[in-house]
């Protein structure tokens, strides 16, 4: 069994930079609370890094303030002094590192803010025990006990606690759309929708996986929501409605993770069996997908241990790259239209990863606790590429296949193949 197909030469694929290490410190005495980082989180705008070292603990660390110390590389810091200015980031006030003690083992950590044009969604409002203002940026945390605790991120702050789950909270994630409204996915086979704006005060429960559920993401317009979970399928909610829109079949094992495409044209989920599906989730197909075991494992034997189990997946949120971690001890970068790595890099019992907003780095933690930063591929888009993005996102795929223009032009837009 090897971890490419024997047409690739493993030695020539190029090797990620690493670029950063974060490591947690060594507390034997208190090995009993964990010290795996279940999860990493970029905030929106890119001002901090979140990530958990074990022991009930979040750091929140300045990314924008500390990132030129941790990445040594010219010209990653300079390019990315110069987006800073562009973005007007030097003249905010500078962040400040916090530790947080959450009282439990974090398995889940999401970022949100708050823009005021967007009302919550109860009707009868008349007053609030919080107010969220356009400046302020939250960080929630899922806990092992089943409780998800609010912080203001500039302060460190507690503000919010929210129960209701009697589970572990594995995933949450807001709606990119500044409604701050959280989704969460516990092991107590549900899906929770919470409106902060409403004090978190619970919406809904969707309810349609058998078995734990292990991630959830947001469509980048907000209106579709991803789980995934034990079972094999793939779940896909209309958030308008809180409905089911269809499962995604496929998987041969349990799906860990998920996420959109910039655009939202695609969706990218992991598996224990040993790949990763890239799909359309608008009609349902499946346009790639990305081995880590050849030759590929047959139906009986993915539904087992197999020792490539696929633990995390991100989109790159220039939408040209995927990357992934597997239990074959290596992090794989992948360009959208191939079915082999640009770049690999060695990753010892990797769990997790996310891209930065800037999609310029890769974070990825561990079950000993650390954080290693990846520069992610360089790479020209296509004409076809930022053709396809630019269109998504005035129109769904769907869409596109009934616009009237010559049906060439249709086979170009589309992602009916990667």
């Amino acid at each position: 069994m090897a971890s490419f197909p024997e047409s690739v030469n493993e030695n020539e694929i190029a090797q990620a930079r690493l670029i950063a290490d974060l490591w947690a410190p060594v507390a034997p005495f208190e090995q009993k609370s964990g010290r795996e980082t279940w999860t990493v989180a970029f905030a929106p705008d890119g001002s901090y890094f979140a990530w958990s070292p074990g022991h009930r603990v979040v750091k929140l660390v300045p990314w924008s303030r500390s990132e030129n110390k941790l990445c040594n590389d010219e010209h990653y810091n300079t390019v990315n002094k110069n987006l800073r200015k562009q973005n007007g980031d030097d003249q905010k006030k500078q962040p400040e590192e916090h530790t947080i003690d959450c009282g439990d083992i974090v398995w889940a950590l999401a970022f949100g803010s708050s823009v005021p044009e967007k009302q919550s969604r109860c009707v009868n409002i008349e007053w609030h025990r919080f107010k969220f203002g356009q400046d302020q940026l939250l960080l929630a945390t899922g806990l092992s006990n089943g409780r998800i605790k609010i912080w203001d991120v500039y302060t460190g702050k507690f503000l919010l606690n929210l129960l209701d789950h009697n589970e572990v909270v594995r995933d949450l994630t807001f709606a990119p759309d500044g409604s701050l409204i959280l989704i969460s996915a516990s092991r107590d086979k549900t899906l929770r929708v919470w409106d902060l704006k409403d004090d978190g005060n619970m919406v809904t429960v969707l309810r349609g996986h058998h078995n734990w559920v292990y991630c959830c993401a947001f469509s980048p317009d907000s209106t579709i929501l991803c789980s995934v979970g034990a079972g094999k399928a793939v779940f896909l909610w209309n958030i308008e409605n809180y409905t089911m829109i269809r499962k995604l079949e496929g998987h041969l094992n349990d799906v860990v993770s998920c996420e959109f495409s910039p655009d939202g044209a695609l969706l990218a989920t992991a598996s224990h069996d040993t790949r990763v599906i890239v799909w359309d989730p608008h009609r349902g197909s499946i346009l790639l997908e990305l081995g880590h075991l050849f030759p590929p494992p047959t139906p009986i034997f993915a539904g087992g241990a197999n020792d490539r189990w696929v633990r995390s997946v991100a989109f790159c949120h220039d939408g040209l790259h995927i990357a992934s971690i597997a239990d074959d001890k290596m992090v794989r970068f992948w360009g959208i239209d191939g079915d082999c790595p640009a770049e690999v890099a060695p990753l010892n019992n990797g769990l997790c990863c996310a891209f930065s907003p800037d999609g310029s780095v890769l974070a990825a933690g561990t079950q000993d606790g650390s954080v290693h930063f990846w520069a992610t591929p360089r790479h020209v888009p296509s004409l076809q590429h930022l053709c396809r993005m630019a269109l998504r996102r005035v129109m769904v795929t769907s869409s596109v296949e009934s616009l009237p223009i010559p049906p060439k032009i249709v086979d170009y837009l589309t992602y009916r193949t990667i």
